[in-house]
Protein backbone atom coordinates (compact mmCIF):
# COMPACT_ATOMS: atom_id res chain seq x y z
CA UNK A 1 0.00 0.00 0.00
CA UNK A 2 1.28 3.23 -1.54
CA UNK A 3 1.68 5.99 1.77
CA UNK A 4 -0.75 8.64 0.32
CA UNK A 5 -2.78 5.81 0.11
CA UNK A 6 -2.83 4.71 3.67
CA UNK A 7 -6.07 5.94 6.00
CA UNK A 8 -4.68 8.45 8.75
CA UNK A 9 -6.26 7.36 12.53
CA UNK A 10 -6.13 9.85 15.24
CA UNK A 11 -5.56 8.15 18.88
CA UNK A 12 -8.14 9.71 21.70
CA UNK A 13 -5.13 11.22 22.60
CA UNK A 14 -4.35 13.42 19.15
CA UNK A 15 -8.21 14.34 19.11
CA UNK A 16 -8.05 15.37 23.04
CA UNK A 17 -4.99 17.67 22.04
CA UNK A 18 -6.23 19.01 19.18
CA UNK A 19 -9.36 20.03 20.78
CA UNK A 20 -6.99 21.80 23.49
CA UNK A 21 -3.96 22.95 21.09
CA UNK A 22 -6.99 24.80 18.68
CA UNK A 23 -6.66 22.59 15.39
CA UNK A 24 -8.93 20.55 13.75
CA UNK A 25 -8.44 16.62 12.50
CA UNK A 26 -9.02 17.61 8.63
CA UNK A 27 -5.63 20.08 9.38
CA UNK A 28 -3.46 17.09 10.99
CA UNK A 29 -4.69 15.13 7.59
CA UNK A 30 -4.04 18.26 5.68
CA UNK A 31 -0.73 18.05 7.09
CA UNK A 32 0.28 15.02 7.12
CA UNK A 33 -0.84 14.70 3.17
CA UNK A 34 0.96 17.64 2.10
CA UNK A 35 4.25 18.49 3.18
CA UNK A 36 7.73 16.18 3.74
CA UNK A 37 7.83 14.19 6.77
CA UNK A 38 10.98 14.35 9.27
CA UNK A 39 12.01 11.55 11.75
CA UNK A 40 10.88 11.83 15.15
CA UNK A 41 11.79 9.93 18.63
CA UNK A 42 10.50 6.02 18.74
CA UNK A 43 10.59 5.51 15.17
CA UNK A 44 7.77 8.01 14.62
CA UNK A 45 7.07 10.84 12.01
CA UNK A 46 6.70 14.01 12.39
CA UNK A 47 5.69 17.52 9.75
CA UNK A 48 4.77 20.76 10.15
CA UNK A 49 2.71 23.15 8.36
CA UNK A 50 1.23 26.74 8.41
CA UNK A 51 -2.02 27.58 8.42
CA UNK A 52 -3.89 31.33 8.14
CA UNK A 53 -5.64 31.98 11.51
CA UNK A 54 -5.71 36.00 12.25
CA UNK A 55 -8.13 35.13 15.46
CA UNK A 56 -7.89 35.15 18.87
CA UNK A 57 -6.13 32.34 20.97
CA UNK A 58 -6.17 32.60 24.62
CA UNK A 59 -6.65 36.07 24.77
CA UNK A 60 -4.15 37.48 22.01
CA UNK A 61 -4.58 37.61 18.42
CA UNK A 62 -2.28 35.59 16.08
CA UNK A 63 -1.55 35.77 12.06
CA UNK A 64 -0.95 32.16 11.78
CA UNK A 65 -0.65 28.58 13.56
CA UNK A 66 1.47 25.70 12.53
CA UNK A 67 0.00 21.91 13.05
CA UNK A 68 2.74 19.56 14.01
CA UNK A 69 1.44 16.01 14.07
CA UNK A 70 3.82 13.24 15.46
CA UNK A 71 2.44 9.83 14.02
CA UNK A 72 3.53 5.70 13.41
CA UNK A 73 3.78 4.41 9.79
CA UNK A 74 2.36 1.09 10.10
CA UNK A 75 1.49 -1.26 7.58
CA UNK A 76 -2.30 -0.52 6.64
CA UNK A 77 -2.13 2.82 8.12
CA UNK A 78 -1.14 6.43 9.52
CA UNK A 79 -1.90 6.97 13.52
CA UNK A 80 -1.38 9.93 14.84
CA UNK A 81 -0.13 9.62 18.56
CA UNK A 82 -0.33 13.48 19.16
CA UNK A 83 -0.57 16.98 18.23
CA UNK A 84 1.19 20.30 18.89
CA UNK A 85 0.17 23.37 17.60
CA UNK A 86 2.01 26.98 17.75
CA UNK A 87 0.79 30.50 17.03
CA UNK A 88 2.12 33.28 15.74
Amino acid sequence: MDVTDKPIILSSHAKEQCAYRGCTELEVKETIRSVPWKPAELNRRECRKEFPFNSEWNGKRFATKHVRPIFAEEPDRLVVVTVYVYYA
